[in-house]
C-alpha cells in the first residue's frame, strides 16, 4: 500500500478536497502508474456535480499519462519506467463486444473493490475505472497504451479521452470518407478533435457550430472550413448554405438538449447524427421519425470514439509526431493538484479547451 495525495469528491456540487489516501498495490493484471498529468474533462465535472448519480466519496479524473511504477504478476508487455497513457476503457477481451472489436462497450462488469481508502480506512470509489485526480493510479493493463520515450506526457494525457472521442467519432463511428461533408456541433475539447478528425479524413466541408465567436475562431484554427453561431435563427440553414447540401455526418459533442433537437435538420438524405455529448440523466429529446425514415437518416451513439486503444492511440500519437494532429494547442492551462478547484472553475466558464493537472 502507498499513501498518495488526491482530490476527493465528498459532496456533489462542492469543492474537491485534497487528502492523503491509501492506494493498494497492483494485483492480477494490474499496473501502478505514477502520473505526470491528468486533464479535466467535462464528464468529470458532471459526475462531481451529481448529474449522472453515483456513490461518494469518489476520485474522478480519467485523462491521464505517466510512468509505470509497479506491475503485478499477470502483466505482460509492460515494465517499470514505461511511459503510458491511461484511459477509462477497461476491457476483458473475451465478451461478445470485445470479441467483435468494440472494447469500449465491454460487457464484463468492472471490479467492485476499489484500490483506494481514506485516512480512516473507509473505501473511496475509483470513478470511471481510473481516479486520475491523484498522484498515482492502479488500473488494469487493458486501460493503458505504451508511449514513445520522447512523448510529452502532458500532451499525451489528452489522448486518453478528448482526442480519441472526437477523432474516433468521425473516423470510427461516422466512417467519414474523403469528399464528404460534416457538421460538428460544439467547439470545445471534443468538438475540436472531431474537427481535426474530419480534416484528417479528407472532409470537403467542415462546419463548426457553437454559441460563441471566440470558439468558432479557434475551430477554424483546427480545420473548420465554415462556422455558424448556434444562436442564429435556424442555424442549420446557414450550415447547409455553406455546404451546398446537407451533411453526411453531424457530430454532436455537447450534452445540450437543444443541440440534439436540431441535429437532424443539418443532415443530407442518408446522413447520420453521431451522438457523443452526454446530457444529464433524465433529459430527453424528441424527433419526427417519419421524416428520418423517409430520407434514410439516423442517429448512432458513440462512446469514446468507438476506439480500440491498442490500434488507435499509436496511430494518433504518430500523427502528432508528424505534426498532423494538434495536441499542444488544446492545452489551455497547467495547474497543480492543490489548485484543482480553480482549474475546474475555469473549465466551467466555457473558455478553456482543456485544463491539465500536472504533478511534480
Amino acid at each position: 500500500m502507498t499513501t498518495i495525495k488526491a482530490a476527493v469528491c465528498r459532496t456533489f456540487g462542492a469543492d474537491l478536497v485534497i487528502e492523503d489516501v491509501t492506494l493498494d498495490a497492483p494485483k492480477g493484471r494490474e499496473i501502478e502508474v505514477t502520473l505526470k498529468a491528468c486533464a479535466i474533462c467535462h464528464s468529470d465535472i458532471t459526475y462531481a456535480d451529481g448529474g449522472w448519480g453515483g456513490t461518494l466519496p469518489a476520485i474522478f479524473g480519467h485523462e491521464a499519462a505517466g510512468h509505470v511504477s509497479a506491475v503485478s504478476e499477470g502483466v505482460q508487455g509492460l515494465s517499470v519506467g514505461d511511459p503510458v497513457v491511461v484511459t477509462l476503457i477497461r476491457a476483458c477481451g473475451t465478451c461478445p463486444s470485445c470479441a467483435s472489436g468494440r472494447p469500449v462497450i465491454c460487457e464484463t462488469p468492472s471490479r467492485t473493490r476499489s484500490p483506494l481508502t481514506d485516512a480512516e480506512g473507509a473505501p473511496i470509489v475509483q470513478a470511471m475505472n481510473c481516479a486520475g485526480f491523484a498522484e498515482r493510479v492502479v488500473v488494469d493493463q487493458s486501460q493503458v497504451v505504451k508511449l514513445p520515450p520522447d512523448m510529452d506526457l502532458v500532451a499525451a494525457s489528452l489522448v486518453a479521452c478528448g482526442v480519441i472521442t472526437g477523432v474516433g467519432a468521425v473516423v470510427n463511428a461516422a466512417k467519414l470518407r474523403a469528399g464528404q461533408d460534416v457538421v460538428v456541433i460544439g467547439a470545445g475539447g471534443v468538438g475540436l478533435n472531431a474537427i481535426q478528425g474530419a480534416r484528417i479524413a479528407g472532409a470537403r466541408r467542415i462546419v463548426a457550430v457553437d454559441m460563441t465567436e471566440d470558439k468558432l475562431a479557434i475551430a477554424r484554427d483546427f480545420g473548420a472550413t465554415d462556422t455558424v453561431l448556434a444562436s442564429a435563427d435556424k442555424p442549420w440553414r446557414e450550415a447547409i448554405n455553406a455546404m451546398g447540401r446537407g451533411a453526411d455526418a453531424v457530430i454532436v459533442t455537447v450534452g445540450a438538449i437543444p443541440a440534439y433537437d436540431s441535429a437532424p435538420r443539418y443532415l443530407a438524405p442518408g446522413g447520420q447524427v453521431i451522438m457523443v455529448g452526454m446530457p444529464h440523466t433524465g433529459a430527453t429529446s424528441s424527433y419526427e421519425p417519419v421524416m428520418m425514415a423517409a430520407v434514410g437518416t439516423g442517429m448512432t451513439g458513440s462512446k469514446m470514439g468507438d476506439v480500440v486503444i491498442s490500434r488507435d492511440i499509436p496511430w494518433m500519437v504518430d500523427m502528432y509526431a508528424q505534426g498532423r494532429l494538434e495536441l499542444d494547442g488544446l492545452i489551455s492551462g497547467r495547474w497543480p493538484l492543490d489548485r484543482i478547484n480553480d482549474a475546474i472553475a475555469d473549465t466551467r466558464s466555457g473558455s478553456a479547451k482543456r485544463n491539465v493537472i500536472v504533478f511534480d
